[in-house]
């Protein structure tokens, strides 16, 4: 014979009837003995595996607490039904998230964060429930903030590893991710603002209904990297707000984002990924509304001498009226890169026409003191952006570079063969000319 199935016990009717008589007693201000007559009630559908008639019972335990004002036993019977043997985990999950909604519902700031202490107490290393004690930790941190303790409300929330959480909507994680990084620029964890960056995917940023999200982690960024003094990744930067198409359709978001991106991209060092940038924000139609600003990015993109008292004329009263270049010590510091980037400019362009320059020439075209003059040089010889050597008694520069003597004979034959070959062309045209000449005649 088959042995009979075994049937699991219905508590549903059992939790319709008793639900109304605790909820009486409740209200009644019989608190303690409405929760004590669920007891074996939650213990029954606990040990049956029945979810529905237990997730009731703990949610009905909450409820009445609320009901009667008292906090201080929500918070005990949350830890004691957290803790019963062979708990169900939905029924927990719904019971914390009963509780949490009633944060907001505290009726002042201690029990608030005597509650919220509770339900991260209780949530701790719990998995089914790591949503809801992120959200809890949240709280707790913007509390923090606001009573001024930025560095504790920092520290708070970065302890939550939120891009590890499996039942986190991508959209949350990221709001999350973003949170953390302003507490650190709050904090000034510079250092940690680019680790937690790394965590967010900029895939997820294609998607038009996270475009708000893509340029508030731009802003952060930008402000990151204009305390580093990091140029061109701001450029970069300012460069991925323009490109979305929410601030193309704002003429004065679009406008602002362009003019920024051109201002860091001429304060950037000068390498072959800020030639690539400079000339393409050039060529954008939209730099066209800035007329000012198109004619100073092309002194850049132009091999010709820029003198800097002409930039400071023509430029100045628009550069310093802008944030970027304002009166403040970083826009002294940005207005100090720009001369420099001038500088260089210049010395670039110099050693592109002379091959030879006298000291006291080279002083001249640049506006510098012969030891400032020596100084720039010898930045842009360190940093191979160009060659140059300086024969200082006698005062000239040479910017030809010495070629080793298997670069001399290479170059020696490829002439020779250019040479030959010119030599042959020119030895085949002529007999070509004689034979046409040679039958003319003979017509």
């Amino acid at each position: 014979m088959e042995p009979a199935p075994k049937v699991e016990k219905d508590f549903s009717a059992l939790v319709d009837a008793q639900l109304p008589i605790a909820e009486g007693l409740a209200k009644a201000g019989k608190l303690v003995e409405a929760l004590e007559s669920l007891a074996t009630l939650e213990k029954q559908t606990r040990n049956s595996a029945d979810g529905v008639s237990n997730t009731r019972i703990l949610v009905a335990n909450v409820k009445f607490c609320h009901q009667a004002g008292d906090w201080k036993l929500l918070g005990e019977r949350v830890v004691l039904l957290s803790k019963k043997h062979g708990l169900l985990k939905s029924a927990v999950t719904k019971m914390i998230q009963e509780a949490t909604a009633l944060v907001e519902k505290t009726p002042n700031l201690a029990t608030k964060l005597e509650l919220i202490d509770t339900l991260r107490t209780v949530t701790d290393g719990k998995i089914f429930v790591e949503v809801e004690r992120a959200r809890l930790t949240r709280i707790l941190s913007k509390i923090r903030e606001e009573e001024g303790k930025i560095a504790e409300a920092c520290d708070i929330l970065q302890d939550l590893q939120v891009e590890t959480f499996g039942s986190m909507e991508k959209r949350e994680k990221t709001e999350f991710i973003l949170e953390q990084m302003r507490l650190s620029l709050a904090k000034k964890d510079f250092s940690r603002v680019q680790i937690t960056s790394r965590k967010i995917s900029l895939k997820f940023f294609e998607d038009v209904a996270q475009h708000d999200l893509k340029i508030r982690f731009y802003e952060l960024l930008i402000q990151f990297s204009t305390h580093e003094n990091q140029y061109l990744n701001t450029c970069k930067h300012y460069r991925h707000i323009y490109d979305t198409p929410r601030v193309k359709e704002n003429e004065k978001d679009m406008i602002n984002a362009l003019q920024n991106a051109v201002f860091f991209v001429i304060l950037s060092p000068y390498d072959n990924e800020q030639s690539d940038l400079i000339h393409r924000v050039y060529e954008d139609p939209n730099l066209g509304k800035l007329a000012l600003l198109k004619d100073l990015v092309k002194c850049f993109v132009t091999n010709e001498l820029v003198r800097w008292p002409k930039i400071e004329e023509i430029y100045g009263p628009t550069l310093k009226a802008t944030p970027v270049f304002d009166k403040s010590e970083g826009g002294q510091t940005r207005l100090k890169a720009l001369h420099e980037r001038v500088i260089e400019h210049n010395i670039r362009v110099i050693a592109k026409y002379y091959t030879r320059i006298s000291i006291k020439r080279l002083t001249q075209l640049l506006d510098l003191s012969a030891n400032d003059a020596e100084e720039f040089l010898s930045k842009l010889v360190v940093s191979k952006t160009i060659h140059a050597k300086m024969d200082r008694p006698a005062g000239i520069i040479n910017f030809v570079p010495r070629k080793n003597p298997n670069t001399v004979l290479n170059e020696w034959s490829s002439n020779i063969n250019s040479l030959l070959g010119l030599i042959s062309k020119t030895t085949h045209l002529i007999a070509k000319e004689e034979m046409v000449a040679s039958i003319t005649l003979k017509q």
